[in-house]
């Protein structure tokens, strides 16, 4: 059916934004109209409670609980819950409770009535309860409930254990804990503290109120009591407070004061080792100490108990301590005690009985330094010396280190010894022979330091030196050779040797002078060799010539030569030579036998032998004789009488020299008849004549040559010269702080020879006393060797000696004053090493205290001293000149009790630095009584809890008097001790509560104390004030309770700001300010909606309520006292918000749209209009509905109770 618009449709789409605003805004509001939905959920408010109960609570007492316990009603205020305790109660002391408030149910909790169990926090301290809720329609909910019990003051104090012994020495220190009681309370907290102090009063002894520590107040003595029986009770802190002060436990201390010398005396002694030139010299420094206390700590003598039968020395005693100066009574005569003196000392105290210190023996030395361990500078030497070093020649200096006084050093005997010497002081290790007769080129020595019999190894190596020629093996050499030896056969071994070493000793060969020798010889093996042919007949028959040695050495070489005489021996090596040969000749058939047909003639130029002819072929008639020995030629036979007519004879001849066999001639002879001419034959010559000649004049230039050349010399070899001195002072001026290493004076020499003959060393060999110089071997430059001294020696005479490297070495010598000249050098020396001395401390300004002298060893200027003070003070001055020291402003022991001043000794040098020394000066001040004892602090405050028993120490008191004996003894007084409310201890100054203290009553006090010393003739007081400040003590019993479980309140949601709501009230049983409660709101719904007045516990809200919003608040209220520890208890308190009609009804819609058709009917329903009253009391059923506008025609009607609209 189609419906017709309205008559408002046509304003629909032209509502404004305000209009659709304002729809929205309906709409939104109709929905927060609507009733909420409760929570679906059935459960407790937490899953865990902590709840506290006392223990020995009666029966159906409740626990307590911060928060609420239980289960949320909002939204289900008809629920019945029950719960129910399902574990955790094995003993079924608690039951579980529930009550209903507005919209929670409470879970309560209590104790079970007419049980016999109650609950013991000592036996269990804690429960934890499982809680279970129910409901209908079959809804659980489970919680735990944790019950704490709390402590309840029902125990008292117990000792443990009950009695007690202890011993205490009569010397035991003011305040020194001598016991110790122990109680404990198995209550906790307060309820577990408790006051320990003594049954009845106690002079010397002092309790601490809670540790229980006995103390020491006042001196034992035990010639008056040596025992005490003391009753110590133990006093629950809460027993007072409740009024009730009777002791709860007791125990018993014996306490037995033994009069023990606990301690002897014990002894120190140090030795000193004073100056002979001391006026008082103080030989030993004795300290004794004893940790007694009054006479037993007094020490009453210091002996020598042995060592001293002649009674030489005498103890004295310091005025500063126990300490103890050994003294000489008498002149003792030292050199009778080379060793010193041994004393053996003891103390002995003043106790009952006494006790003797132990013994102590001291060596008294004056002359010999105090022996320190010494040692070499180095655990061995090493060095290296040239053997050529002559005597004085510095090898090495040892020393031990520290130095001690009287050092002295020796060498021990060996055989290597004696080439040394050692200067017995300075430890300088010099040459005292010449090292070319030794063969080993190492060495060792060993020194000894004579006074502490230390021994070091020195170790000496020997350098060679060129200092040994080479030497051959004979002093000269003969070789006979035959002539005509092969060339390079050696014909004779020439070597020498050189007792060097390395290239010292390395030699090399050669043919000296120069000549032309067909010889030649190896540099390295000496092996003479032939270099050419030797021909007796053409050389001289003999050669003399002289082979040189040289060895490698640097810078010059060492040489040795040695004559050779080589003979040539002539041997047959030449064969006859005939002068003519060939020859031709004629001889008559009647020539007479034996006349001389010819003579043969043949020469041998060796000449050994005569030579012999002979004829070797065609004479085989042996018609013809040659005489061997003349060569004349002859017949044998007649050579008519074999019958030769005529003929001709070819001889064949020969010559030999019985070795040697000259090549063959032929003699050609003719025989004719008749008579023959003249006996000639024609043959050639041979020239051998002139041959031989010519050798003979060769040999003899050369047997000229060599006769000249035996002539030569060696110059070189021969030390001719001595060493020279140039220009030579016979003094020298030498600064004696010339350093070390520092050159003095430059020796210069000459020597005329060459090579080593002509080299120069240098040597000081004698006079160089303490080994002060050195001088350079080779350079002749002085240097200083040691420091020089001139308070030791100022001139030494120093013997240099030169020496040239020939063989036979020459010398020379000369003799050198060096004069040591002064410098400043010497430090002033005071005649002690240190002074002491003592003064009264009221000594007038002005006055001499001690003069102090040094001295120094310099001369003029340099030895002029002047004095200063180095410490800076007000109290002492002294005289430049003079060294006295005097009192420049007013002592004050007790500010300063000893002073300790550097005194300064200083030098006037005209030139260069001064020289100084210092000194240490104690002053010790002896003690008058000047000083009042002083408080420390100077004033004193203490808080004191008003329950503190009486007897308990509150302030100890401390002065200090730094005046000696008497005067430093402090006795305390009070001026006021308020009724006998305190008190303090005369000697120790342990202040006291007399009696009891009430904060109520007073709560400050001002104590006036009086510290008075023993000084004579006057005392002197101060005064100091002690501030007691008196604590409260809690008293706060009990804390402040509500009536009622919960509180219920009722207010209008229209009501006023300010408006009251109700008034809670809690009591408190104690009185004053601990009685008076006030009220706070902490925790609730309604925290800012309502408040409380804190003194009248009024609630008043705060904020608007509406009750359509939220209709009721929980609140929980504390209520406190005003106790100095504040106790509190808490409720919740409820607050239903009442109700008004403060609301107007409001439709389902703030525009409605309906359609009818035209035409319709009377009474044909139109719309049905809803309405709601947000009111929270309100009833829908009672709204009526009515048109107030849009009908002036009448055409619709409206129900007025149903709101249904009709035409």
């Amino acid at each position: 059916m189609a419906l017709k618009r309205g008559p408002g449709d046509g304003m629909m789409g032209h509502l404004p934004c305000l209009g659709l605003v304002l729809l929205h805004f309906l709409q939104s509001w109709g929905q927060l109209l609507q009733p909420r939905t409760p929570p679906s959920t059935f459960q407790f408010t937490d899953g865990i409670y902590n709840t506290t109960i006392y223990e020995n609570s009666a029966a159906r007492s409740y626990v307590r609980s911060e928060v609420k316990m239980g289960i949320s009603l909002v939204g289900r205020r008809s629920m019945d819950i029950m719960y129910a305790i399902e574990s955790g109660d094995d003993e079924g002391l608690f039951q579980a409770e529930d009550y209903i408030l507005g919209d929670f149910c409470f879970l309560r909790i209590r104790t079970n009535g007419g049980n016999a169990a109650i609950l013991n926090r000592e036996v269990q301290d804690n429960y934890t309860l499982s809680v279970k809720a129910t409901s209908k329609g079959g809804l659980e909910a489970f919680a735990k409930v944790n019950v704490q019990v709390l402590d309840m003051n029902d125990l008292r104090p117990l000792f443990s254990p009950t009695s007690y012994s202890v011993v205490v020495p009569e010397s035991a220190a003011l305040g020194a804990s001598v016991a110790q009681v122990t109680a404990t309370d198995a209550d906790t907290g307060s309820n577990g503290e408790f006051y320990y102090f003594f049954k009845e009063r106690v002079e010397i002894f002092a309790i601490h109120p809670t540790s229980g520590v006995i103390s020491l107040i006042a001196r034992p003595d035990a010639s008056s009591q040596n025992r005490y029986e003391l009753d110590v009770l133990a006093v629950d802190r809460g027993m007072k407070v409740y009024g009730n002060t009777g002791a709860s436990s007791t125990a018993k201390v014996t306490i037995t004061v033994e009069r023990v010398n606990e301690f002897a005396p014990v002894l120190n002694a140090v030795a000193l080792t004073p100056s002979l030139a001391d006026k008082e010299p103080i030989y030993a420094v004795i300290t004794v100490e004893d940790l007694d206390d009054g006479l037993n700590g007094d020490i009453e003598w210091v002996s020598i108990i042995e060592g001293d039968p002649q009674e030489q020395f005498v103890i004295d005693r310091s005025a500063v301590g126990n300490q103890y100066r050994v003294k000489m009574s008498e002149s003792v005569a030292w050199e009778k005690f080379p060793y010193g003196c041994n004393l053996t000392l003891q103390a002995k105290d003043r106790g009952m009985p006494p006790k003797y210190s132990n013994v102590q023996s001291i060596q008294l030395l004056i002359e010999k330094p105090q022996a320190v361990p010494v040692r070499f500078e180095k655990d061995s030497y090493s060095v290296t010396l040239n053997e050529i070093s002559p005597p004085g020649s510095i090898v090495e200096t040892v020393r031990v280190t520290p130095q001690p006084k009287g050092v002295g050093y020796s060498l021990t005997y060996t055989a290597e010894s004696d080439y040394f010497i050692i200067n017995s002081r300075t430890g300088v290790i010099t040459t005292a022979r010449r090292f070319t007769t030794m063969v080993q080129d190492a060495l060792e020595l060993e020194v000894m330091e004579t006074r502490s019999e230390l021994k070091v190894k020195v170790q000496v190596s020997i350098q060679d030196a060129n200092d040994n020629s080479p030497i051959f093996a004979k002093t000269s050499y003969d070789v006979a050779i035959n002539e005509g030896l092969p060339v390079g056969t050696v014909i004779q071994v020439i070597s020498a040797t050189d007792a060097d070493a390395g290239e010292n000793g390395y030699l090399t060969h050669s043919l000296a002078g120069g000549l032309l020798l067909p010889f030649s010889i190896d540099q390295n093996t000496g092996e003479l060799r032939v270099t050419q042919e030797l021909d007796f007949e053409t050389s001289a028959e003999m050669f003399r010539f002289a082979v040189r040695a040289s060895d490698w050495g640097s810078p010059y070489r060492r040489e040795n030569e040695v004559n050779v005489t080589v003979r040539l021996l002539n041997i047959n090596d030449n064969p006859p030579l005939f002068e003519r040969t060939e020859c031709t000749g004629v001889i008559g058939r009647d020539f007479p036998v034996g006349q001389t047909i010819m003579t043969m003639s043949a020469v041998d130029v060796d000449e050994l032998e005569t030579v012999k002819y002979k004829i070797v072929s065609g004479n085989k008639q042996d018609l013809f004789n040659l005489n061997p020995d003349s060569g004349i030629l002859s017949l044998r036979r007649s050579l008519i009488s074999v019958g030769i007519g005529s003929g001709q004879f070819s001889l064949v001849v020969v010559a030999t020299d019985g070795e040697l066999f000259s090549e063959t001639t032929f003699v050609n002879i003719s025989v004719i008849r008749g008579s023959a001419p003249s006996r000639k034959f024609n043959c050639k010559d041979t020239r051998v004549a002139l041959i031989l000649a010519e050798k003979l004049l060769k040999k003899a230039k050369a047997m000229d040559k060599r006769k000249t050349d035996d002539t030569y010399t060696d110059i070189f070899s021969v030390n001719r010269q001595s060493p020279q001195f140039e220009t030579f002072p016979s003094d020298i001026l030498v600064r004696e702080d010339l350093p070390t290493g520092d050159s003095v004076f430059k020796v210069k020499a000459q020597d005329g020879d060459t090579g080593l003959n002509g080299r120069i060393i240098y040597a000081i060999s004698s006079g160089n006393v303490d080994s002060c110089f050195n001088i350079d071997i080779e350079s002749g430059l002085i240097t200083v060797y040691q420091p020089l001294d001139r308070e030791k020696n100022d001139r030494y005479l120093l013997n240099i000696t030169i020496y040239d490297l020939g063989l036979p070495q020459r010398a020379n010598w000369r003799l050198l004053t060096v004069n040591i000249e002064d410098v400043n050098d010497n430090s002033p020396q005071f005649l002690q090493d240190s002074y002491t001395v003592s003064i009264p401390e009221n000594r007038a300004i002005g006055s001499e205290v001690i003069q102090v002298t040094a001295v120094d060893n310099d001369l003029s200027s340099n030895g002029e001293i002047f004095y200063t003070l180095l410490t800076s003070t007000p109290q002492f001055d002294i005289n430049r000149e003079s060294g006295t020291i005097f009192v420049k402003a007013q002592l004050d022991r007790e500010l300063v009790s000893d002073f300790t001043l550097k005194v300064e000794a200083r030098d006037k040098p005209e030139k260069g630095n001064q020289m100084f020394s210092v000194t240490t000066l104690r002053i010790f001040l002896d003690d008058v009584n000047d000083c009042a004892p002083v408080f420390i602090p100077s004033s004193y405050s203490c808080r004191v809890l008003e329950d503190l028993p009486a007897g308990a120490v509150i302030a100890w008191i401390q002065t200090q008097d730094r005046d000696l004996g008497p005067g430093g003894s402090v006795t305390y007084s009070l001026t006021n001790d308020f009724s006998g409310t305190f008190e303090v201890h005369l000697e120790s100054g342990a202040v006291r509560v007399a009696r009891d203290l009430d904060y109520e009553t007073q709560q400050f006090y001002n104590l006036t104390v009086v510290a008075e010393d023993g000084g004579s003739p006057d005392k002197l007081q101060s005064v100091s004030y002690v501030e007691v400040e008196v604590v409260d003590v809690n008293e706060n019993l009990f804390e402040p309770y509500f009536t009622d479980f919960v509180l219920r309140g009722f207010v209008k949601e229209n009501s006023r700001l300010g408006t009251s709501v109700m008034q809670v009230s809690a009591q408190d049983d104690d009185k004053g300010r601990d009685g008076v409660v006030r009220y706070t709101i902490k925790s609730g719904s309604g925290l800012g909606r309502f408040s409380i007045d804190e003194e009248t516990g009024l609630i008043y809200t705060t904020g608007t309520l509406d009750c359509e919003t939220q209709d009721s608040y929980w609140l929980t209220v504390y209520a406190t006292d005003r106790g100095v520890v504040p106790l509190s208890t808490s409720i919740d308190v409820f607050i239903q918000v009442e109700d008004v009609n403060d609301n107007a009804p409001l439709t389902s819609d703030p525009i409605y749209h309906p359609y009818i058709p035209e035409n319709s009917p009377k009474d044909v329903s139109v719309i049905q209009i809803q309405a709601e009253d947000p009111d929270a009391t309100a009833v829908n059923s009672r709204l009526t509905y009515r048109i107030t506008a849009g009908n002036p025609q009448n055409f619709f009607a409206i129900g007025q109770s149903t709101g249904e609209s009709w035409p």
